[in-house]
């Protein structure tokens, strides 16, 4: 780690399955019980699962077919949205009773940092534990957390005790803590690079920290610095109450797979309808459209155009997306649409950080 990093206190809340344990909270003869929230017909979703259902391999994303057949006493629930919105505000509420730097992440996590917090309490290990015992209290329902030096260490450490539990990775345990974690488990590790760093001989923390950063650039690009130092402890990112959006978007699945063109146009016109609406009521606007299309065999393609000045306004996104649709021939029939908007005018030009060289430093207070 560095000598020069600043010394914070970083806890990680992630709500135990948040929209399943709404639904179970609300409806008590759900208690208990396996429930999806989603959609349950052919062409449905899971979003979101209880800890019940999670026994028999149900999970966010699998389709609703796969999931009644790993559960076939599977209860789906249709999602309330505003419903969970509203539980996320008095879920926050807390967090802000200890510190106004919360930075959201989803409506069921957040990070906060308590380095310098509203009660005095020098443990952060111990607001945490108050803060479960609130939202519990107080909402219902319960939570996990993970605390530590930075934002990486305290996300990986939430999902540790799961559900309704805490770990805290102290200051001198941190590099132990990184070298024995299973690849699988670094938070920005998705399931392709893992399979790429397993056949690269990298399974834990460990085999990671052995490769240089010239290695790591090779392999994987920008990732690799990232990789490099996350490994060795070292995550600068602050915890920032208000996070800058860097894209919009709004996308439909549709309940039959569509080969015909006129119908996707059609589809287009809502989407982008939503979008603007979006856009409008974020106040921003932006220069990059994306036409997101899956296929009926789940294959996903992009296509993007960046145009000259910022816009909001749904007929130029509509016509951008159909000059997107139109641009080469469709692979298959297709069950989704999407169209996001990116570079928007509320980002702003980053300089670039100068490298840090690493060196070893014992990071000593109460925790």
């Amino acid at each position: 780690m560095q000598d020069n990093l600043p010394i914070r206190k970083i806890i990680h809340v992630d709500m135990d399955a948040f929209y399943a344990s709404v639904e179970q909270m609300d409806n008590p003869e759900l208690k208990g019980k396996p429930i999806a929230v989603g959609g349950g017909g052919a062409r449905g979703v899971v979003s979101a699962a209880s800890y019940e259902a999670r026994k028999f391999g149900v999970r966010s994303a699998l389709s609703g077919a796969q999931a009644r057949r790993n559960c076939p006493e599977l209860i789906f629930v249709k999602p309330r949205f505003d419903r969970y919105h509203e539980i996320s505000k008095q879920i926050r509420a807390i967090f802000y009773d200890y510190t106004d730097l919360v930075e959201p992440l989803s409506l069921d996590e957040a990070y906060l940092d308590v380095t310098q917090n509203k009660k005095g309490n020098p443990s952060a290990s111990l607001i945490a534990k108050e803060i479960r015992e609130r939202i519990f209290k107080e909402v219902g329902l319960t939570a996990s957390a993970g605390i530590s030096i930075n934002k990486f260490v305290a996300k990986v450490a939430s999902d540790y005790n799961k559900p309704n539990g805490q770990k805290t990775v102290n200051p001198e345990e941190v590099l132990a803590f990184l070298e024995a974690l299973d690849i699988r488990k670094f938070y920005g590790v998705g399931k392709v690079t893992t399979e790429k760093m397993y056949q690269l001989g990298i399974f834990t923390g460990k085999d990671l920290k052995q490769k240089s950063l010239e290695y790591l650039d090779t392999n994987f690009g920008k990732s690799g610095r990232f990789y490099y130092y996350i490994v060795r402890g070292i995550h600068t990112s602050e915890v920032r109450p208000k996070r800058t959006r860097k894209s919009l978007a709004a996308e439909r699945t549709f309940h039959e797979n569509l080969s015909s063109e006129i119908f996707m146009l059609e589809k287009l016109e809502h989407i982008a309808q939503e979008v603007s609406r979006r856009l409008t009521k974020s106040k921003v606007s932006g220069k990059t459209i994306t036409l997101k299309i899956k296929y009926s065999d789940f294959t996903l393609q992009t296509r993007s155009k960046t145009l000259p000045y910022f816009i909001s306004d749904k007929s130029i996104i509509l016509e951008t997306a159909k000059d997107l649709l139109f641009q080469e021939k469709l692979q298959n029939s297709v069950r989704l649409l999407g169209i996001s908007l990116s570079n928007l005018n509320t980002e702003k030009t980053k300089k670039k950080l100068e490298e840090k060289k690493a060196v070893s430093v014992q990071l000593q207070f109460d925790f």
